[in-house]
């Protein structure tokens, strides 16, 4: 039943019964409060929305939040493209308010703090917002200062260096691989978390292709610098990129973290496992910048001791049971899997029939997530591998009559075409569900 809302936690601290008021009485009082409207934020929302509608329980307009102070909305998966010279930068991002529908309310502010023991927030502004169940969808931090001498590098036209990882300058990648002639290209990815961790090589690759359509690649030496052991987390694909690697001719330097940029000089200087440091002159230099959990949630008492919403691996729902009306998706959880928007795709239909479970019954349902996710690791023009893998790090594959671990042109159509027309058509809008957007997602234990 959604009547009258009451928090109570029983005897054996399990899960709290919630109840809920017919209609949100105040402006600042809202059922569902969603914080972030990235594409975690954005599907969540309306496929909550659109569940609670299909059990004939439709939630009134405006009682779901989204809390977002962002102008524009950026599709930042198609990066690689743009870096490419594939797509235009202006494709990659919309009006933010122009995603919202007029039945999610949008608060333009961010969030300061988060006080789970009141289920409320407040804005930086001092605004509070209380909630009967929130959903933290924050996305993840890049720390662009991480590396000495980085920010000043990419507003130098004249550095050689560049990144896929901001709008501000994709479209810089695409001219540094035109403009270079000859020297050394090297590309770099950092140890821990990044956003979809085949990116940084994806670009190295079509830098790579790039140079041998323009026949270049016999005067410039392209370089993979990573702060990781191998070249990716799952064997079976870390092996074929190695190989691949190899036969290419690509430079691998393992273990070595980029932590200084002498710009004027052309040096890099990485750190290597052993903590001894070696400088390396460049042309052009790709960087991958290390990234973490948001500032503003580190310290707050939703996250884990490494900053991240502390989430139930398969049902998302917080691990505290005095917490059990919060939920979080995508680069801000604490779900040990890599941080793509194809985990936001699976993770969003789970979170939204747990959530719909807890306001209804005050129990999840049988809904869990397995960690599916997924890298289409472009490796050239025309070619793609297609990466799916789940927790443990274990195969999970859409077409098994296929060979994954080959690099394919469909793979390569789905990423460059179908994908982009999906993310603006379908996924910001809740309604694509990834390789069950066919056959709506069903849920078993």
């Amino acid at each position: 039943m959604l009547t009258g809302r009451r928090l109570v936690v029983d005897s054996s601290r399990a899960l709290r019964s919630l109840r809920f008021s017919s209609t949100s009485t105040t402006s600042d009082k809202y059922k569902i409060v969603v914080v972030g409207a990235g594409n975690g934020g954005l599907s969540v929302a309306n496929q909550i929305y659109d569940r609670f509608a299909a059990a004939g329980k439709s939630l009134n307009p405006g009682d779901i939040a989204i809390i977002d102070s962002a102008e524009y909305h950026y599709y930042q998966v198609c990066v690689t493209l743009v870096g490419s010279g594939l797509r235009s930068k202006s494709t990659t991002r919309q009006p933010l308010e122009s995603l919202i529908p007029k039945h999610l309310t949008h608060i333009s502010e961010n969030v300061k703090t988060f006080l789970p023991e009141s289920s409320s927030i407040t804005t930086t502004s001092g605004r509070s917002v209380s909630y009967d169940a929130l959903v933290v969808a924050t996305g993840l931090q890049t720390n662009w200062s991480g590396i000495q001498g980085l920010p000043q590098a990419l507003v130098d036209s004249s550095s050689g260096v560049s990144s896929i990882y901001s709008y501000d300058t994709c479209d810089k990648v695409w001219n540094d691989i035109e403009s270079l002639r000859n020297g050394n290209a090297i590309f770099t990815q950092p140890a821990g978390v990044v956003k979809c961790a085949g990116a940084p090589q994806k670009i190295m690759w079509m830098a790579l292709d790039r140079f041998k359509r323009t026949s270049r690649a016999d005067k410039i030496k392209v370089n993979f610098y990573t702060g990781m052991p191998t070249m990716f987390s799952v064997k079976k694909y870390s092996d074929v990129l190695d190989r691949l690697r190899q036969d290419r001719g690509v430079g691998g330097y393992f273990q070595h973290n980029l932590i200084s940029i002498d710009s004027p000089n052309h040096k890099a200087t990485f750190k290597k496992a052993d903590g001894t440091t070696v400088d390396v002159d460049y042309t052009t230099l790709h960087v991958t910048p290390p990234m973490g959990p948001l500032d503003f949630l580190k310290g707050s008492p939703i996250v884990d001791s490494a900053g991240w919403v502390s989430v139930d691996p398969a049902t998302l729902q917080h691990t505290k049971p005095e917490y059990n009306n919060i939920f979080a998706l995508g680069d801000c959880s604490s779900a040990p899997t890599s941080k793509t928007a194809t985990a936001v795709i699976a993770q969003a239909p789970v979170l939204t029939e747990n959530l719909f479970s807890v306001m209804d019954t005050g129990k999840v349902s049988t809904a869990k997530y397995d960690g599916y996710t997924s890298c289409p690791l472009l490796t050239g023009y025309g070619e793609l591998l297609l990466a799916e893998f789940k927790y443990g790090l274990e195969p999970k594959e859409t077409f098994p009559w296929m060979d994954q671990s080959k690099p394919n042109r469909f793979f390569y159509h789905l990423k460059k075409d179908l994908f982009p027309a999906a993310y603006w058509n379908l996924m910001v809008k809740g309604k694509w569900y990834g390789n069950k957007t066919i056959f709506r997602p069903s849920f078993s234990s």
